[in-house]
Parts: structure tokens; C-alpha cells; sequence
């Protein structure tokens, strides 16, 4: 499909601010770095100045966030990001010098960072400031304007993102919508000339599939079973608390969460006992704790319910952590549970949880442990806790997986100056700081022949001395 066309069954709801947003983009195709560093300036007061509106927003669409959660996991993030791009954003928009062979001199050659032109955004509910607020720095740095579709589970946050959007950058700038599943679909069929989605693997395929049909070029931050693997000789404590903190903030519900844990035979117990003690230090309370998050809604509830019933039946031990034994129904909250002893085919164990739940895996030997890895779908995150740099070293070299954090978690995402994105089934692209600068340009390569060459020895009608120069281009 022409990039200039769209498709006319979709509604007019997206069809006309992606036309005004084109024709913005064929206005000004390359936005000077004033008015990128003015953009970048407007998503920063729209994170600062509606904080507390931020906060309530959020905590309204999930019944309970934690506020300290969104203003850590959320706006710091976004803040900083931004803070990091506006001070590099210079020297990437320059163009980058790229050397010449030795045949083609005097010849220059360069690449050239251009906005690609209309992003299309698509942000899932678990952190929709973030996960708007972070893709646009990258989105807006590289000259670009961005159409964003929030999720249907957030509509007050959605609501707020449309209304701040519009007074701090305007509808020349950005367009953000909300809606259905159905419209979400919609939304990917636009012919952006970027699309980023964030989400389960399984709807990352059908916004692949339908972005194909204008050859959109996609960026997918999926998900996935993302493991934490524990080796002998690290002190359980303290991997027990790091699992803890990683696996429970936003009740579990981060796409970089620790879904599961592999630890030794001969430390599983001890491990289970030293992660039980965290969470109770880290939560003593449950209904009432402004630090435990609710789940999103009655049917994420309704699935993790539906997991641990699965597990149960294939002979895991659950053990519920609930320190102050406090009865959790009405409250949208979820006890953070321990799995024992689960068993492979379990749902637990095939599908990426997206809750409180840890099931624990033993391994005997670490060949065992990176066979166990290796074997199953390449995560979106990877957690090893290890003093020993040698095993490190094996490990990070045989495993796979999008971003590593060594003897914590989550800390890698927070890195402005490294790269955030999946492999396989747990993504496709990444984005944040430069990387995601890049990942919104088109990288023009620029070749200049200088005014006096040699490429005319090379042209028709060919002669000996093309033979001689190409018997030497050839050794």
C-alpha cells in the first residue's frame, strides 16, 4: 500500500489525525534541534507538572498502584530519559562519518539520521505513562510526529495522556486515542512509517501481521518467561530480597519481572524459606499496604486464579505468603505466592504469569541450568545472581536473552545509555537513549564523489586496463 494512502474502513477517528499528522510531517520533514529540544521540554513538564494527577490516574485504573511505584517506575524513568536524550541529542542528529575503501577515494561517505516521519505507539496498560511517555522521547528526538493508542484497561490515565498531550505539545505534534481491542487492531493497519507496540507475544504476531500489509516497519517489546537462575555460593538472602523487590513491585504485572526462579536441589528449600522472609519483611500487610499494588482487573484475577488451580492439579505445592493472614477477597489484591515441585506442562510454567506467582525450578548442575534455558523460548529479561565471573562469563555467552541484570533486577531497563528490546518471541528491535534515537531515523547513507576521481577507468568501452585494475580488485 502507497504510504500515502490509508485504508477506508477505518474510522475517521484515526484516519483524520493521521492525514493532518502526515501532512505536518511532509511540511517540516526535518524539525531543527530547537524545536526537538522544545518538544522534549513539553514531555518533561507534562511527566512533572501533572504528577500528582499522574499518581491518581493510575491508581484509579487499577483500583490500588502503589504511589511510590509510579512515581519510581514510572515518571523517574520517563524524567530521566528525557534529561538523557536533551543532553545527547545534538551529537546523534549530526551526521556520522563512515570510512571509504581505498579504492574509491577520494570519495566521502556519511550517514545521515532523518525522521522517518508518523510513529504509531501502542501502550499497554501495566505502565502506560512509561511506556508512552519513553517511546515518544526516542519517537519526537528523531524529528518524528507520533499517533498513540493507550490501553482500554487505563481510561483515566488514557484520558489524561489525550488531555496533557494536547496542551503541552498539540494535536500538530501528537494524537493520542484510546478504544477497544478492535480499534487497537485498527490502529495497526495505518501505514505509519514506524510502529511500535508493547505487549503479549501473542497480540505482537497480529500487529506484525497487520503492519506487513503497508511493509510498516515494527518494534515489538513482548514478553515472555523471563528466569532468574541462583548459583551456589551467593548468599540466598540477598537473592531472595533482589527476586522479591523485582517479581512483587506492580504486583508482578512488568514484562521484565522475574517469572520464575532457578535455583540448586540442595537450596530449593532454603531459597524458599529466605524468599517467604523477604516478602514478609517487604509487605507485612496486604489489604491495607499502600506499598501492594492491586492487580489490573477481575479478569487478570480470574487467570492467575486460573493458573494456580492449574498447577495444583499438576502437583505443584503452593505456598500463599500472606504474613498478616488477612482475608484478600474485594480487595483486588493477590497474595504473593511460592510454586514448589510444578511440573513442566503446567500452565504456570508455559505461559509468562504476569502476576505475583514464582515458581520454583531445581537444577542439579549448572550444564543443567543453561540446557534448561536453552530449551525454551529466548525471554525478554535474564537475572544470574554469582560472585564467580567464569560461570558469569559461560553463562552471558551460551544464553540468550534481551537484556540482563547480574545479582539484582530490573536495573538494566533503567540504563538510558543501553539499548531495551527483545529477541525472538520476546520482542523484535529496542529503543531507549541513542539506540531508540536510531530506531526512529532513517540512517541515509550519503556517498559524495569528489570533483577529481579515478571511476572513469572503470567505464565503457572496457579495455586492458579495466582488466589490470580488476585482476588487482580481485586478489
Amino acid at each position: 500500500m502507497d504510504r500515502e494512502t490509508t485504508d477506508p474502513a477505518l474510522p475517521a477517528v484515526m484516519l483524520e489525525p493521521f492525514a493532518h499528522l502526515r501532512a505536518q510531517a511532509v511540511h517540516t520533514p526535518y524539525p531543527a534541534l530547537a524545536e526537538r529540544l522544545q518538544w522534549l521540554s513539553a514531555l518533561r513538564a507534562m511527566a512533572l507538572d501533572g504528577e500528582a494527577r499522574w499518581v491518581d490516574a493510575v491508581a484509579s485504573d487499577f483500583g490500588h498502584r502503589s504511589p511510590v511505584e509510579t512515581r519510581m517506575l514510572e515518571l523517574f524513568p520517563a524524567v530521566a530519559g528525557l534529561r538523557h536524550t536533551q543532553r545527547h541529542l545534538m551529537r546523534w542528529m549530526r551526521p556520522r562519518r563512515r570510512g571509504v575503501d581505498l579504492l574509491f577515494m577520494p570519495a566521502r561517505n556519511r550517514v545521515i539520521p532523518q525522521p522517518k516521519g508518523v510513529v504509531g505507539i501502542m501502550v499497554p496498560w501495566n505502565y502506560p505513562i512509561y511506556l508512552t511517555l519513553g517511546p515518544l522521547t526516542a519517537a519526537l528526538a528523531a524529528g518524528n510526529r507520533a499517533m498513540v493508542k493507550m490501553s482500554e484497561f487505563t481510561p483515566a490515565t488514557g484520558e489524561l495522556m489525550r488531555e496533557l498531550a494536547d496542551k503541552y505539545l498539540g494535536r500538530d505534534v501528537i494524537s493520542v486515542l484510546d478504544g477497544d481491542a478492535q480499534q487497537a487492531s485498527q490502529f495497526s493497519r495505518l501505514p505509519f512509517d514506524h510502529l511500535l507496540f508493547t505487549g503479549s507475544t501473542a497480540v505482537g504476531r497480529l500487529v506484525m501481521r497487520a503492519a506487513s500489509d503497508n511493509l510498516t516497519p515494527v518494534t515489538l517489546e513482548l514478553g515472555g518467561k523471563s528466569p532468574a537462575l541462583v548459583l551456589p555460593g551467593y548468599p540466598l538472602e540477598k537473592a531472595a530480597e533482589r527476586i522479591a523487590f523485582g517479581k512483587l513491585i506492580n504486583a508482578g504485572q512488568t514484562c521484565i519481572a522475574p517469572d520464575y526462579v532457578l535455583v540448586h536441589t540442595s537450596q530449593r528449600d532454603a531459597f524458599a524459606a529466605a524468599y517467604a522472609s523477604a516478602v514478609a519483611r517487604a509487605y507485612p500487610t496486604l489489604v491495607a499496604n499502600p506499598d501492594y499494588s492491586a492487580v489490573i482487573n477481575d479478569r487478570h484475577r480470574r487467570r492467575l486464579g486460573e493458573l494456580l488451580d492449574d498447577a495444583r492439579a499438576h502437583g505443584a505445592v503452593v505456598r500463599e505468603i500472606n504474613p498478616a493472614g488477612e482475608d484478600l477477597a474485594g480487595s483486588g489484591k493477590l497474595a504473593p505466592a511460592l510454586l514448589l515441585e510444578v511440573a513442566d506442562t503446567a500452565r504456570v510454567l508455559q505461559e509468562e504469569i504476569f502476576g505475583p506467582l514464582l515458581p520454583v525450578v531445581s537444577y542439579d548442575s549448572l550444564n543443567d541450568a543453561v540446557d534448561y534455558l536453552n530449551a525454551r523460548p529466548r525471554p525478554l529479561a535474564m537475572y544470574v545472581f554469582d560472585d564467580d565471573n567464569r560461570r558469569l562469563s559461560q553463562i552471558l555467552a551460551c544464553t540468550h536473552a534481551g537484556g540482563v541484570t547480574l545479582n539484582d533486577t530490573m536495573l538494566h531497563i533503567a540504563q538510558d545509555d543501553l539499548p531495551f528490546g527483545g529477541i525472538g518471541p520476546s520482542g523484535m528491535g529496542s529503543y531507549h537513549g541513542r539506540d531508540g534515537f536510531d530506531t526512529f531515523s532513517h540512517l541515509k547513507a550519503v556517498c559524495t564523489q569528489a570533483r577529481l576521481n579515478g571511476t572513469g577507468l572503470i567505464r565503457p568501452p572496457y579495455g586492458r586496463a579495466v582488466s589490470a585494475l580488476l585482476r588487482f580488485m580481485l586478489r
